[in-house]
């Protein structure tokens, strides 16, 4: 399946960078240009999300406050690789709760734990896939990706990280009708979530 949307993270040695465009779209109208693709869930993790809007914002809803509540029962964080299948169950049981056509949503989730920083992608179907490298997501994923594969190496600093994003998500943006109206860029690093960057593209007429 693929989202109207152009979603990315890339793994750093310093950190993790994600970066998301921010256009929604309804068929073919641009229904939202500054719609927030990019969700930091605490200061440890930050996901993307694709797909459908209102299974998006309730499963990130519910994602915060399960994070949340397995904190304070177990008095520890959850590492990101538990993070990422609490997030895959949550869009299993979604996407099967009536048909696979009515919940339709996937994420790609960076974060940070006592073992380093880590990235996954979570399918529509629930599928969790840990990633060494980087990984894209969405409509304009095929036009970002040759660039990620061609620029991408395993000593990037988040810097780098960020220039290489901004580069990828640009090509996308210029190829892909449903990506668009700008972008944000966080990265994940010792000093936690923060978003460095955030660009505004504007039609003219």
């Amino acid at each position: 399946m693929k989202s109207g949307t152009t979603t990315m993270a890339i793994l750093c040695k310093d950190g993790v960078v994600i970066a998301a465009d921010r256009r929604m779209t309804a068929g073919y109208m641009i229904a939202h240009k500054k719609f927030q693709k990019i969700i930091p869930l605490n200061e440890d993790l930050a996901l993307t999300i694709a797909g459908m809007v209102s299974d998006a914002q309730l499963l990130t809803k519910i994602i915060k406050a399960q994070l949340r509540l397995d904190t304070i029962r177990r008095n520890k964080k959850p590492s990101v690789k538990e993070a990422a299948n609490l997030i895959g169950s949550l869009t299993y049981n979604n996407i099967r709760k009536f048909t696979p056509f009515l919940s339709i949503v996937g994420f790609l989730l960076g974060g940070r734990d006592e073992s380093g920083y880590h990235v996954y992608s979570i399918g529509v179907d629930g599928s969790v896939l840990d990633h060494d490298d980087y990984v894209a997501d969405g409509s304009g994923s095929e036009f970002a990706i040759g660039l990620l594969e061609s620029n991408y190496n395993k000593d990037l600093n988040v810097d780098d990280g960020v220039k290489l994003a901004v580069k990828a998500l640009n090509s996308a943006l210029q190829r892909d009708v449903a990506s668009g109206s700008g972008y944000e860029v966080y990265i994940i690093n010792k000093d936690g979530v923060k978003k460095v960057l955030e660009k505004e593209l504007k039609l003219t007429l």
